[in-house]
C-alpha cells in the first residue's frame, strides 16, 4: 500500500478568511517503509502572515517572496499524491486549506485524486481518550525523537508523523507488510513459481520368490477367514 504522510504550514488558522498555504510536504511510505521519495515546496502566499502563525513556524513573508505560488506546483503535487492514502495529523485543517487552494484554480477537491485520507489525530483520540494528542505529545508517548522540532516545519513534521504512525499501528499489520517491497514481491513470486526441484527417476523393486510365497500365504488366510471373499485373489483370477 502506498501512503503519503502530509503536512502544511499556513499564514493563519482560517482558509475561509483568505489565509493561504506557505509550505507543503509529503513523504512516501510503501509497505510500512519510507521510500526516500518526497515532495516539498515553500510557497508565496501573496499576502501577509499572521503574527501567531509566524511564531509557530518562523517562516517570514520576506523569505517567501521569491518562492513559487501554489498554482505553479499544483500539478506536480497532485501527481505525487495521486492514488495514495494520505495520512495527516488533524486532516480537517490541512485538507481544508488544500481544497481552498485547489478551488481557487477551479480544480477538483483532494479526495477525488487520492485513494483515502487517514486522520491520525482522530486515531490518537480513539486510542488515548482524554489525553493530549498533538504531535509532540505522541512523540513523547511513543518514544519518537522530535528533538529537532524547535519550530513547526512541514517536511520534518511529515517525517515525524510517519514514525508516530508506525508506532501507533505496530502489531496491526501482517509480517508481509513489515517487509520491503522487494522482499514481499520475491516471496509472492516464489509462491507461484514452478518448482525447480529435480525429480529422480522412480525405481521399481520386484518381490523375490520368498516374498511372493509369504504374500500368497497371507492371501490364503484372508480367503479362508472371509469365506471366499478375498478381493485380491478375485482380482488375480480375473486378470
Amino acid at each position: 500500500m502506498r501512503q503519503i504522510f502530509l503536512d502544511t504550514e499556513t499564514t493563519g488558522l482560517e482558509h475561509k478568511l483568505g489565509h493561504r498555504i506557505i509550505e507543503i510536504a509529503g513523504v512516501e511510505m510503501r509497505s510500512r517503509r519510507l521510500t526516500k521519495q518526497h515532495f516539498h515546496s515553500y510557497l508565496n502566499p501573496e499576502r501577509e502572515i499572521d503574527a501567531g502563525a509566524l511564531s509557530v513556524h518562523g517562516i517570514s513573508r520576506e523569505f517567501l517572496l521569491d518562492k513559487p505560488r501554489f498554482a505553479d506546483i499544483a500539478a506536480e503535487f497532485l501527481d505525487f499524491v495521486r492514488g495514495a492514502e494520505l495520512v495527516i495529523h488533524n486532516a480537517t485543517f490541512d485538507v481544508g486549506f488544500l481544497n481552498a487552494e485547489l478551488a481557487l484554480l477551479d480544480m477538483a477537491p483532494l479526495d477525488t485524486v487520492c485513494h483515502a485520507i487517514c486522520d491520525t489525530l482522530r486515531m490518537a483520540k480513539d486510542l488515548h481518550p482524554g489525553k493530549k494528542n498533538n504531535l509532540n505529545a505522541l512523540c513523547d508517548r511513543y518514544g519518537v525523537d522530535n528533538s529537532q522540532r524547535t519550530l513547526h516545519g512541514a517536511l520534518l513534521d511529515a517525517e515525524i508523523l510517519a514514525e508516530v504512525y508506525l508506532a501507533m499501528t505496530r502489531g496491526q499489520e501482517s509480517l508481509l507488510m513489515d517487509l520491503g517491497d522487494d522482499q514481499a514481491n520475491a516471496i509472492a513470486a516464489a509462491s507461484h513459481a514452478p518448482s525447480t526441484r529435480q525429480h529422480r527417476a522412480q525405481q521399481v523393486r520386484r518381490a523375490n520368490g520368498q516374498e511372493l510365497a509369504e504374500h500368497q500365504q497371507v492371501l490364503a488366510a484372508i480367503e479362508q477367514a472371509s469365506k471366499g471373499k478375498c478381493l485380491w485373489l478375485q482380482g488375480e483370477s480375473s486378470g
